[in-house]
């Protein structure tokens, strides 16, 4: 792969697309995610304590702002020693760390409400209805299916960035092709990764729905992406600064998410600042004289960030050839110097953060609202399909329905037969925020 192609500032649907003075198409695709209503609604969405009330405590936007600075920082720092070597050119090296912040800061815009466990009460509602095998979503081909089942939110980032936003326009936001390689971690759609027989990161989940996937290959055409093929399916290599995006990503999630362990008492703070420590790589050196316990977690907490990032960056360098080749399949962090601390904190996390008391409570809480959301607006879209998807004779026939649509703004433009209709229920279930989830829960069942 050519980094010529690869930092194409080419548009979506505008391939055309040249840079304004002083505005690189980098820094618009910043500000169009960081203004839009879904990176908004990440204010309000759980990183991993759902509906928690500290205000230190993260949610999705702060976590994606954050990751945001660590990829622009990988990026700078991979970009300088690449221009040194002569890889790229001078200048470039802007544009590789723009890009990566700008993919870091989209990279979480497709999550739904309630975490990694919404995504899983999404998939798990639809695999209900299909084993039922009948009603309206039984009319979804078998081969598409999966990608309801295992209901994937970077999936569905791509979708808001490309066909929900900005008006429905051809392309969405139109972000950079270089923007849109950059956050793709799983180049494929979920039936390319059910044919695939390689054991590839970039297959491990999917990345694209179906009814996206001609958007998809044109950004990947124009980037170069190196293009597989399994059993009639296409799929691609990763872009090389989606392995950036991922270990900014990597960084943030398990560093902080061990800070907002302590603060919330999941993890003693002995214990965090141990696990800290061996991140920097430097001895405990304790408290400074009138340093209180949180100021010493903060502390270490900027210290492991950026050994993380000098660890990330000497991990691309060391296996640079692997991946521009399309040969890397790891992620890399768990290559890096800091391996070992990483695994430590995986472990340590899927132990005891993830499983804690008031975390699993709300989570089966965040399931049933969300179930309960799901049945209820099966029948509107049902209703939907008895007017020959006719949005405005649902309207003038059906007055509750009407009345909902108009109460929860319920998009049901492209809406025209079972699959567009289970991804429209997708789109609204997914994008609501978790009190906005909430509400509707309290608005179908006629709560105060």
């Amino acid at each position: 792969m050519d980094w010529t192609q690869l930092l194409n500032q080419g548009r979506l649907c505008r391939p055309d697309y040249t840079d304004k003075p002083g505005r690189p198409a980098y820094a618009q695709d910043y500000d169009r995610i960081l203004f839009s209503e879904p990176f908004r609604r990440l204010a309000q969405k759980t990183q991993v304590h759902p509906l928690y009330n500290h205000d230190h405590v993260h949610h999705r936007m702060i976590h994606s702002m954050e990751t945001s600075s660590v990829g622009r920082s990988l990026g700078i720092q991979v970009g300088e020693a690449l221009v040194a070597q002569g890889l790229i050119e001078e200048g470039q090296q802007h544009v590789m760390a723009g890009t990566a912040q700008a993919a870091c800061l989209v990279h979480d815009i497709g999550n739904p409400p309630f975490g990694h466990s919404g995504e899983d009460s999404i998939g798990e509602w639809f695999a209900a209805r299909f084993r039922k095998g009948q009603g309206l979503f039984a009319q979804i081909p078998q081969a598409l299916r999966a990608e309801f089942e295992a209901f994937e939110g970077n999936a569905q980032g791509f979708r808001i960035v490309s066909r929900l936003e900005m008006g429905r326009r051809e392309g969405g936001m139109r972000l950079s092709y270089a923007t849109i390689g950059a956050f793709a971690k799983y180049p494929c759609t979920a039936a390319a990764k059910r044919q695939a027989e390689e054991p590839y990161v970039g297959l491990k989940k999917f990345g694209v729905f179906h009814g996206e996937q001609p958007l998809f290959a044109e950004a990947c055409t124009a980037l170069g992406l190196k293009e597989e093929r399994a059993g009639g399916e296409i799929w691609w290599r990763r872009h090389p600064l989606a392995f950036l995006v991922e270990a900014a990503d990597d960084i943030c999630y398990r560093i902080l998410d061990l800070e907002d362990a302590a603060t919330v008492g999941d993890l003693a703070d002995a214990e965090v600042s141990e696990l800290l420590e061996q991140i920097t790589g430097k001895p405990n050196r304790g408290r400074d004289a009138g340093q209180t316990q949180a100021d010493y977690i903060g502390m270490l907490r900027a210290m492991a960030i950026g050994a993380s990032i000098d660890a990330a960056v000497a991990a691309f360098l060391a296996h640079y050839d692997d991946i521009m080749a399309g040969r890397f399949n790891d992620g890399l962090m768990e290559v890096s110097s800091k391996a070992d601390a990483y695994t430590r904190l995986k472990d340590i996390s899927n132990a005891r953060i993830f499983t804690a008391q008031r975390k699993t409570e709300l989570e089966i809480v965040g399931r049933q609202v969300l179930h309960l959301i799901l049945d209820h607006f099966e029948e509107l879209l049902e209703t939907l399909a008895a007017c020959d998807w006719d949005a405005e004779r649902l309207e003038a026939t059906h007055s509750y329905w009407a009345k909902w649509v108009r109460a929860a703004d319920i998009d049901l433009r492209e809406v025209t037969d079972a699959y567009t209709a289970a991804h429209a229920l997708a789109d609204f279930a997914s994008g609501m925020t978790d009190r906005y989830a909430l509400k509707v829960r309290d608005m179908i069942t006629g709560r105060s």
